[in-house]
């Protein structure tokens, strides 16, 4: 058989072959034309600016080393406050990491952290619907009657027109209730003469419980001020340790379920959150304790986040479940790239690895930023040592 003609079979040599070893056809393999190698980029034709398809988020925590050394923080006993009592008007004392070293060191800093700790392992393996004393304890009962009359105000002061995204001015008003009211919801939760002068203290503390009025935000800074007026009540000795369990499935979840409320019906805009670097816009805490009461569970694992039936069965159980129902509520889109954080750590093998890893977490994303811990208060219940 006849070879085929090169000149109709492959492309003539250019100059361009000149600068490059030549190739060859793999047919008749005669010379093939070279490649010119693009021009280069210059002043008056740049590259092409390419942009990520999820550009990396500006708030992404970098704190990651920090969190995996960190020992787990572990449950303290608090520490009962003596008479004769001093109470003051607390004040913010933060302002600087320096001051964020000096809280943690402090015995102020190491209790307050285990009291949290504390609750946590309290409610180890509970659902929220299981048994708890009856009658419940006096502060606990006023607590849950307080909490019952702070959502009654929702219904009472409802919504105004409003087409901004956030901040609902008609939150002003049931912040504005709660002030002028605040001093005889906390006397209602101390017994005797000897502790009424607490009102003073305790009263900033619960104010700041449920966002700003100002910026019609909540975060969770917020949060933090609620549990540390839990705490001084526990200091006051109004909350035992046997209260607890009580204290996080009764109390804490009303309170979780009325912040719900505040958040949708007042539009409350998130404070400092990180955006899809976050557990949640609002919370930190109840997927502390929600991850405890899942802990040795026979059949849920962190994975189960993703089951939506299970979500639908059980979130009214598992305070972890309902964050995450509430989170895919109002972000729409794939779990994974509007909730990353949550995501990732559905991969964590057991619920007692999550549950030590979101304590570590609160440590150094909540307790240990300055920006969170500037607004926290200090006075004779919790000391600026």
């Amino acid at each position: 058989m006849a070879d085929p003609d090169p000149s109709t079979t492959c492309p003539p040599p250019s100059s361009a072959s000149i600068s490059s070893p030549p190739t060859f056809c793999c047919a008749c393999g005669a010379p093939t034309a070279a490649l010119s190698s693009p021009p280069a980029w210059s002043d008056s034709s740049p590259p092409p600016v390419y942009r990520p398809i999820r550009a990396p988020a500006i708030n992404a925590p970098s704190a990651t080393a920090s969190i995996v050394l960190s020992p787990v923080p572990q449950p303290l006993p608090v520490p009962p406050a003596e008479p004769p009592f001093r109470f003051e008007v607390p004040s913010k004392r933060i302002s600087s990491p320096d001051d964020i070293r000096r809280f943690h060191a402090s015995a102020a800093g190491r209790h307050f952290l285990g009291f949290i700790a504390a609750l946590s392992h309290s409610v180890r393996g509970r659902k929220l619907s299981d048994p708890v004393p009856s009658p419940l304890p006096g502060t606990l009962s006023g607590l849950l009657s307080i909490l019952q009359t702070l959502a009654r105000w929702i219904d009472e002061i409802p919504p105004l027109p409003h087409t901004a995204r956030y901040g609902n001015p008609a939150y002003r008003s049931w912040h504005a209730r709660l002030s002028d009211e605040g001093r005889g919801l906390v006397l209602s939760l101390l017994p005797s003469d000897e502790l009424h002068p607490a009102v003073d203290e305790l009263l900033p503390y619960l104010l700041d419980s449920f966002g700003n009025a100002y910026r019609i935000d909540y975060g969770t800074g917020h949060e933090t001020n609620f549990a540390a007026f839990l705490y001084c009540l526990a200091r006051l000795g109004l909350i035992k340790e046997e209260d607890y369990p009580a204290l996080v499935l009764r109390a804490f979840a009303a309170y979780l379920d009325l912040m719900r409320r505040l958040q949708t019906a007042y539009c409350l805009e998130p404070a400092g959150s990180h955006g899809v670097w976050g557990l949640d816009d609002y919370h930190f805490l109840p997927f502390i304790f929600g991850s405890a009461q899942l802990i040795d569970h026979k059949y849920m694992k962190p994975k189960s986040i993703h089951n939506q039936d299970i979500l639908d069965n059980f979130s009214n159980e598992y305070m972890y479940l309902a964050c995450v129902a509430f989170v895919k509520k109002v972000k729409k889109g794939v779990f994974a790239e509007h909730s990353p954080m949550l995501d990732d750590i559905s991969g964590v093998p057991t619920w007692s690895k999550v549950n030590s890893g979101m304590l570590k977490m609160y440590k150094v994303e909540v307790l240990e930023k300055v920006p969170i811990m500037q607004h926290f208060l200090f006075g004779s219940l919790i000391k600026w040592e």
